[in-house]
């Protein structure tokens, strides 16, 4: 069930998103904002939390909040799917999945999914797409103790992610990624529809389960000018944020 503190957010996130609020505009004070939802400055500051995480809106000290951007971003601090950041800011995700097939793990894949050396595992190419544009071409390696609820799905899913939290419990809850960039090859330029040896960034990653199991292991590639990923840093904080290239 939806809590009250998170409809709010979404209601200010539309008035931003839809152009009530622009940018460098002002929000009403917490006072307002608690009177006219009726709820405590409490439940209203939990909303506005929510907001600064995305980078929507900003504060100072003794000022209304403002509106910093119209589209959220997403922070690596939580950890979301490709289809949930693309439909937080506003854009429609789309995807299929390429190849799959059954094998072995390799010393490097059963160390990083801490499985023995040769232990089943399933490997999957998935094309992902913005708004029906290719973006991204995943090359994901599940453990096999999940991999029958992955085989099962339909090869347009739109989130892995949400489907199998549906159908089988599972919930991805921690995420190691790791940034590089790297050249085009064959399957790549065919997928993305660039040409090889283009530069591609490279976002190597693994997940895991609340307690710690992991889950897949994946090297995920973005065509040029796709998506951009930006550090907002402070003395109190390091978060990696991503946001479609404008």
């Amino acid at each position: 069930m939806t809590r009250r503190h998170q409809q709010i957010a979404e209601a200010l996130r539309r008035a931003i998103t839809d152009g009530q609020l622009p940018v460098g505009s002002a929000l009403p004070s917490e006072t307002e904002l608690a009177a006219t939802h009726g709820v405590s400055r409490g439940t209203v500051r939990q909303a506005l939390a929510a907001l600064l995480s995305e980078g929507m809106i900003g504060s100072r000290q003794g000022a209304r909040h403002l509106v910093l951007s119209t589209a959220p971003s997403q922070s690596f601090t939580e950890l979301r799917s490709f289809a949930q950041w693309a439909h937080a800011s506003g854009h429609t995700p789309g995807g299929r999945v390429r190849e799959s097939s059954r094998g072995t793990a390799t010393a490097e894949e059963a160390a990083l999914l801490q499985l023995a050396p040769g232990d089943e595992v399933l490997r999957v190419l998935r094309l992902r797409t913005l708004d029906g544009e290719a973006v991204l071409l995943e090359r994901t390696v599940y453990a096999g103790w999940i991999a029958g609820a992955v085989e099962e799905l339909p090869d347009d899913c739109e989130s892995v992610t949400q489907a199998l939290l549906a159908s089988s419990g599972l919930v991805f809850a921690h995420g190691e990624h790791h940034l590089d960039a790297l050249a085009a090859g064959t399957v790549d330029a065919r997928e993305l529809r660039v040409r090889r040896g283009s530069p591609l960034l490279r976002v190597r990653r693994t997940t895991t389960t609340a307690e710690g199991r992991p889950v897949e292991t994946s090297d995920d590639r973005y065509r040029p000018g796709a998506v951009v990923f930006t550090v907002r840093n402070s003395t109190q904080a390091n978060p990696l944020a991503r946001t479609p290239a404008g």
